[in-house]
């Protein structure tokens, strides 16, 4: 007997999986919990197109970015899906950050990104004069996505393929214990409404519910499941024009990328994201009382921005696997090589640059179920 390929989760990593696994042949069922696609943490980043400039060397944070990146924009391109190759500085406020450029131009490298230019404080400034630093690195490969439209195209091509997309359509547990015993016995899901739902193939790619999943999900040695963290990023929005062209991103911090300008499509500017540890995944508020900080942290690229001109944006929330004092943690494609479970893959860690990730993520889940 046939049974279908199950994909938990309906944001963008989750779509882009379920249309690896559909356009390979596969009888695709996607389960979402919300009313309508990529509502989570999907519909709460900064639409950014990353080049994959500041990941380690090897990891699959790097090879997916700058797989990913490659085939974002071709699938943009062909479906004629909103996308701008804007392009990014990267800026040294202090003489002493210069060093970092060179260290972060390195590290690209590396990663096979070989665009990037070294630039001038002259250089910097006749791009963006009203930018202060002394020196820069540009990103040309850097851009924006709309990504709720990036969303319908997946889901569209799932569909096309014979794939269905289930709203509210939660899971309560997956029972793995008798697939442990009989690689050919199904995997049991089972809703929060009572069905019951056989799967040959399931891919958990619940975002911040993943790691929930995971402990329900009988035969899954909990050894294996990482411990979920949550980190908030709030962002700002800029009333008014933006004198930018370009994205603007100070050199990275302790625990994230710092404070810097992103645009929308629209050419609407916003700022952020900063870096909040919280102790639950919805805790999405906004505090006006931090436009201070974040008029702080521009003005020392941006000099002439006004707290005035910083109001309340939205607040995404990151579904970590390392807390605050470890090294920056790695996605995890979590397959049967490790748990030992057949058809089973569970994605840990999706975060930053899982946008732009998502369909070398896809990909890459195909490999793990071992169907290439």
């Amino acid at each position: 007997m046939s049974y279908p390929t199950v994909v938990i989760g309906a944001g963008v990593v989750g779509l882009a999986v379920a249309r690896a696994l559909a356009l390979r042949g596969h009888e695709v069922i996607v389960l979402e919990a919300e009313t309508a696609i990529g509502t989570q943490t999907s519909s709460r980043n900064s639409e950014v197109i990353h080049a994959g400039i500041y990941y380690t060397q090897g990891s699959l944070k790097a090879q997916l970015c700058v797989q990913g990146k490659a085939l974002l924009y071709a699938y943009c391109e062909e479906r004629g899906i909103a996308y701008q190759r804007l392009g990014k500085l990267i800026v040294a406020t202090e003489p002493a950050q210069e060093a970092q450029l060179n260290t972060i131009a390195e590290r690209a490298r590396n990663n096979g990104v070989h665009d990037l230019k070294r630039l001038s404080q002259q250089e910097a400034l006749a791009l963006e004069p009203h930018i202060r630093c002394h020196g820069a690195l540009l990103s040309p490969s850097t851009g924006i996505v709309d990504s709720h439209a990036l969303m319908l195209h997946l889901q569209g091509d799932i569909e096309n393929a014979g794939g269905v997309v289930a709203l509210v359509c939660a899971v309560a547990s997956i029972d793995a214990s008798t697939r442990l015993r009989d690689a050919q016995a199904p995997l049991l899901i089972r809703t929060l409404d009572g069905n019951e739902l056989e799967a040959g193939l399931v891919v958990n790619a619940a975002g911040h519910g993943a790691i929930p999943l995971a402990h329900r999900t009988q035969g899954m040695n909990a050894q294996h499941i990482p411990q979920a963290y949550f980190v908030k990023g709030q962002y700002f929005t800029l009333t008014g024009k933006t004198p930018f062209q370009r994205l603007i991103y100070p050199v990275p911090q302790i625990g994230g990328l710092g404070v810097h300008l992103t645009l929308d499509l629209g050419g609407q500017g916003k700022f952020g994201p900063d870096v909040h540890w919280c102790d639950r995944a919805d805790d999405l508020e906004v505090r006006e009382e931090d436009a201070a900080a974040f008029a702080q942290a521009i003005q020392a690229y941006w000099p002439d921005v006004s707290i005035d001109r910083l109001q309340p944006g939205y607040a995404g929330m990151r579904p970590n696997i390392g807390g605050p004092k470890m090294a920056s943690p790695d996605f995890a494609i979590q397959g049967p090589q490790t748990h030992g479970i057949a058809g089973l893959v569970h994605l840990f860690g999706i975060e930053s640059p899982g946008l732009t990730s998502c369909m070398a993520i896809g990909n890459r889940t195909v490999q793990a179920l071992g169907l290439e």
